[in-house]
């Protein structure tokens, strides 16, 4: 939340400064609501404009951010809503590969005022079910402000993200929620995260984020560990090389059960010391709006995504 955030220091006008962003942010989600078609398409262009300096040609998507705009609005089916739910997506996973990969589950509810801070233990992690990023480390639960706390989970949940993230549609069949997982201890300051890329039930590359709450970083792998001079965003390599974790074969494995039947999807892992952890799975990478860099590499990656044949018809015709 950028300048809002660095106001935690006074909580008052952090909580003030919240409201007031939730209540612009709702009328804009309620004028969004009522776009047509069209008017998605050409807001999405605009805004494609604004993130990445490129124009987005509906009819002629070749590269992986300007695909990602299509499956934005046209495939966003209830499935995927139901593996992006951080919640609804446990039994999924469980079922697919096994309740050993999931991190435990503490407590799970609709409402912050529901939860009982007195059972829950010293260390763990709040999520909303709904969002990206939307997510309450909570290291000491002594110090945790439960003020600052309710009033960030209760923008998330109740603000839909979706429409001013740029129409990523599937988010709006989630039913929000609150869950609260175990904390997962890490050496470092910040656990790394493992996230495979897969294209049509292959997983080819492995992005590994390090430093994502304090300096973010990214190094791009193939499956034989060999990094990559491509990178997406902004967010740079690592200063650091980045040792292959042990069991990375088992996670290519585990992701590859998982993407099966997708034309493309991010699957995520954490791994500490050899144990495997799922942590979510994401369709619409960055929202389509962060660039691989070389552009010639947004091209290759755009060239694994297979859009039906015939994807302008879902809007030339109308």
């Amino acid at each position: 939340m950028g300048l809002i955030s660095k106001m935690k220091k006074n909580k008052g006008l952090f909580i003030i400064a919240l409201k007031l962003r939730k209540s612009i942010e709702r009328l804009k989600v309620n004028r969004l609501k009522n776009f047509s078609d069209e008017q998605r398409r050409k807001y999405i262009g605009k805004l494609y404009v604004k993130r990445t300096g490129l124009r987005l040609d509906w009819n002629k998507l070749e590269a992986y951010t300007e695909k990602m705009q299509w499956i934005k609005l046209y495939d966003a089916t209830d499935m995927k809503a139901m593996l992006t739910d951080k919640y609804s997506v446990r039994n999924w996973v469980k079922n697919k590969i096994g309740e050993e990969y999931l991190v435990p589950l503490i407590g799970v509810w609709n409402d912050f005022e529901e939860i009982n801070f007195n059972n829950l233990p010293c260390q763990f992690v709040l999520k909303v079910t709904n969002g990206s990023g939307t997510n309450i480390i909570v290291r000491d639960k002594r110090t945790m402000d439960k003020d600052i706390a309710k009033e960030e989970i209760q923008y998330w949940m109740n603000v839909d993200k979706s429409y001013l993230k740029g129409f990523e549609m599937h988010y709006t069949k989630i039913r929000p929620k609150i869950i609260a997982e175990a904390y997962i201890d890490y050496d470092a300051e910040d656990l790394p995260d493992y996230k495979f890329l897969c294209f049509n039930g292959k997983v080819l590359f492995c992005w590994v984020d390090v430093g994502r709450y304090h300096e973010h970083k990214r190094n791009i792998y193939d499956l034989k560990w060999n990094l990559q001079s491509w990178n997406q965003h902004t967010y740079g390599n690592a200063e650091h090389s980045i040792n292959k974790p042990v069991g990375f074969d088992k996670m290519v494995e585990l992701a590859e059960i998982l993407c099966e039947g997708f034309i493309h999807v991010r699957v995520d892992f954490y791994n500490v010391n050899g144990k495997i952890y799922f942590g979510e799975m994401t369709f619409t990478n960055g929202s389509g709006f962060e660039l691989i860099t070389p552009l010639k590499y947004n091209k290759m990656l755009g060239d694994l995504i297979e859009l039906p044949l015939n994807y302008t018809e879902k809007y030339q015709n109308k």
